[in-house]
C-alpha cells in the first residue's frame, strides 16, 4: 500500500498544478477562493492518476493524460461541493465545506465554474491530442457528467425505499461512483493512443474497481475504526442507507429478522444497542463477509483485463491500484 500512496502522491503534485494553472484566472476573488477550497484540501488524485496510467500503458506518455486527468478531478470535485450542499455536511477532506464558509449561491458556482473549466482543460489540449482524441475525451467526460446526476437522484430515491435489490444497487453505485472512474481509465486511454478494443477494457478495469471502491466504503462503515473512519461506526445504518450489505441482508433474513431489521433502518434515533443488533444480524447472514467477497472479485476480474497488455510499470502500478482499493482504511 505504501507504494501506491507514494505513487498517487509523484502523480498528486503534477496534477495539482496543472489544476491550479486552470483556475488561476477566476474572479472574483471569493469565487475564486470558492473553487480552489477544496482542490487545496488534499485528496488522493486517484482518478486523474488512473489517467496517467492507462495513457502510458497502451504506450503513450504521462503528459498525454495529464490534462484530461485535471478535467476528471475537476468533475470529481464538482460533484463533492455539489453532493455537500445536497446533503448539508459540515465537513469535507477536514475542512469545512464549500457552502459552510461562503455559502450555498457562491458554493453552487464554484461547483459550475469546476464543471466548465474541466471541458476548457480537455480542449486546451487539442493541439497536442488531435480533434479525434478530444471529441471523445469530451463525449467520455460528458456521458460521466450525466451518469453521476444519474446516480445521485437514485441514491436519493432509495432513501427510505426498503425494496431495493442488489441489481438496482449495483446500478445506482455504477452510477454515482463507478462511472466517473471508469471514465478516467478511459480518457486516459484515448489519449495515449489505445485501440476502441483497448479503450473498451480499461473501461471495463475502471468500473470495476470503482464499483469495489464504493462496496468497500460500505464495508468500511462496518469494520474500521472512528479515528480512521471520521465518523462513528455504523453511521449508514444510523441513516438507513441502503448498501449492499443491507440489501443482500433484507434478502435473506426471515420475516422476524427482516422486521427487526427494518425497525432500526427506518428509526432516526436508533441506540448504540440498536446498532449492535443490526451488525449481529448482518453476521448471522455472513452479508458482511458477502460484500466484501464482491468487492474482491471485481478486483481480481479487473487486475486479469490488464493480461493482454505488455508488461511495463503502468501496467504494475495498475494493478496495486486495484488492490488498493480494498486495504486502504479509508
Amino acid at each position: 500500500m505504501d507504494d501506491v500512496k507514494e505513487i498517487l502522491v509523484k502523480y498528486s503534485s503534477i496534477i495539482k498544478k496543472e489544476i491550479d494553472d486552470s483556475l488561476s484566472n477566476i474572479i472574483p476573488k471569493d469565487l475564486n477562493n470558492a473553487s480552489i477550497h477544496l482542490t487545496n484540501a488534499g485528496g488522493k488524485m486517484l482518478r486523474p492518476s488512473l489517467a496517467l496510467l492507462t495513457a502510458q500503458v497502451v504506450g503513450g506518455q504521462e503528459k498525454d493524460g495529464l490534462k484530461v486527468g485535471a478535467a476528471i478531478e475537476l468533475i470529481h470535485t464538482f460533484s463533492l461541493i455539489h453532493d455537500d450542499i445536497m446533503d448539508d455536511d459540515d465537513v469535507r477532506r477536514g475542512q469545512a465545506a464549500v457552502h459552510k464558509v461562503w455559502g450555498e449561491p457562491l458554493a453552487i458556482l464554484s461547483g459550475d465554474i469546476l464543471f466548465s473549466k474541466a471541458f476548457e482543460l480537455v480542449v486546451s489540449s487539442k493541439d497536442s491530442l488531435g480533434c479525434d482524441k478530444i471529441v471523445n475525451s469530451l463525449d467520455t467526460i460528458a456521458e460521466a457528467c450525466i451518469k453521476i446526476c444519474e446516480g445521485q437522484a437514485l441514491d436519493m430515491g432509495f432513501e427510505g425505499n426498503f425494496d431495493v435489490n442488489e441489481d438496482d444497487y449495483l446500478d445506482m453505485i455504477f452510477m454515482k461512483t463507478a462511472a466517473l472512474i471508469a471514465a478516467a481509465t478511459k480518457i486516459g486511454a484515448i489519449a495515449g493512443g489505445a485501440n476502441d478494443n483497448e479503450i473498451e477494457i480499461l473501461y471495463d478495469y475502471g468500473r470495476l474497481i470503482g464499483l469495489a471502491f464504493q462496496i468497500h466504503d460500505d464495508y468500511l462503515d462496518l469494520t474500521s475504526d472512528e479515528d480512521s473512519l471520521g465518523k462513528p461506526i455504523g453511521s449508514d445504518i444510523a441513516e438507513g442507507k441502503m448498501t449492499l450489505i443491507v440489501v443482500n441482508a433484507l434478502e435473506k433474513a426471515n420475516n422476524e429478522d427482516k422486521e427487526v431489521l427494518l425497525k432500526i433502518l427506518k428509526d432516526e434515533n436508533n441506540s448504540d444497542e440498536d446498532i449492535k443488533i443490526a451488525m449481529d444480524l448482518f453476521n448471522k447472514y455472513e452479508s458482511i463477509d458477502y460484500a466484501n467477497k464482491i468487492a474482491k472479485r471485481y478486483v481480481e476480474d479487473a487486475k486479469n483485463l490488464l493480461d493482454v497488455f505488455d508488461d511495463s510499470d503502468a501496467k504494475n502500478i495498475l494493478k496495486l491500484i486495484a488492490d488498493f482499493v480494498l486495504i486502504r482504511d479509508l
